[in-house]
């Protein structure tokens, strides 16, 4: 029997109302994803985190009047969000199919450059030679897929890592600073303010058989001073403004930068939060998403 799928884009202030709405519409499931490639890790007890950006999709019998079930959920959008523009949603028909085995194959190996690909681990390695990253889809991976995580392995795929050590800041599941291990890395300090980011980072170290002292993590407040030759950080504009000074302070004279998290029409902002200490001199952009890199003065 086919399906009707209703796909909702909000935050995390009106997910729960349109889960309400959808049920209360009839939808046999209703489930939540990721819509930019944030982790999100374990809660603290009692919380219930969300994406900025999250997904809520509804799944409607074959007979389901599509019209009526928008129209349905307009009007109750706006008895409880007056003013506010209703969500992008897209609508469409789905086969019945094998949905665990559908959700699985949408996951294909990654590559990025010559020498780096993101696996996950029920796919064949394509290049056993190469430097292949060992990570399952999950609330504490990025695919590599988005654009901003994309942008980044790219980069890290180009550079000569031998000799090198670096700080992954904002290290969610430590893909970044796994990655640059994998091709050569000496070190790599993994920093984060989330505890189950950490512990994240950890345990895919362990999955790809790292050394966890080769990738040590921190809460900021914890982090080693002692300025390193690259730094990488995949955060948001906002938070990477904010650390402009203290990712400079940790970063080595004629040291490399790399950041992304950054919308095109932010880049003028994050170039002059960062200008005092780095010559940010390279633009890259990929659909809306720039990643930005410089070299410390």
């Amino acid at each position: 029997m086919p399906w009707v799928q209703i796909t909702l884009h909000t935050d995390p202030d009106h997910t729960e109302a349109l889960e309400d709405m959808l049920l209360i519409c009839g939808a046999g499931a209703v489930t939540m994803l990721d819509g930019a490639d944030q982790p999100v890790f374990e809660p603290i007890k009692g919380t219930t985190p969300l994406w900025q950006d999250t997904r809520v999709m509804g799944l409607f019998a074959a007979d389901t009047d599509a019209d009526l079930l928008l129209n349905y959920l307009q009007t109750g959008w706006q008895e409880q969000f007056a003013g506010a523009t209703f969500p992008k949603y897209k609508v469409e028909i789905l086969e019945d199919k094998d949905w665990e085995r559908e959700w699985m194959d949408r996951f294909e190996p990654i590559q990025f450059g010559s020498k780096l690909w993101v696996c996950p681990s029920w796919k064949p390695v394509p290049e056993p030679s190469a430097a292949n990253l060992m990570l399952d889809p999950g609330l504490a991976f990025g695919t590599g897929s988005h654009p901003t995580t994309a942008l980044c392995l790219e980069w890290i795929a180009q550079q000569d890592w031998q000799y090198k050590r670096a700080i992954d800041y904002g290290c969610g599941s430590g893909i970044l600073g796994l990655g640059a291990l994998l091709l050569g890395a000496e070190h790599v300090l993994g920093v984060d303010n989330d505890e189950q980011a950490l512990l994240a980072t950890r345990e895919n170290a362990h999955r790809n058989q790292i050394n966890p002292d080769a990738i040590p993590v921190f809460l900021p407040e914890n982090t080693p001073q002692e300025p390193v030759d690259i730094m990488l950080a995949n955060i948001l504009a906002g938070p990477l403004i904010g650390l402009s000074e203290t990712l400079s302070q940790l970063t080595k004279s004629g040291g490399l930068i790399t950041l992304s998290g950054i919308l095109a029409h932010q880049a003028d902002e994050v170039i002059e939060a960062f200008s005092p200490w780095f010559n940010m001199h390279t633009v890259t952009q990929k659909e809306e998403w720039v990643r930005i890199d410089g070299v410390k003065y």
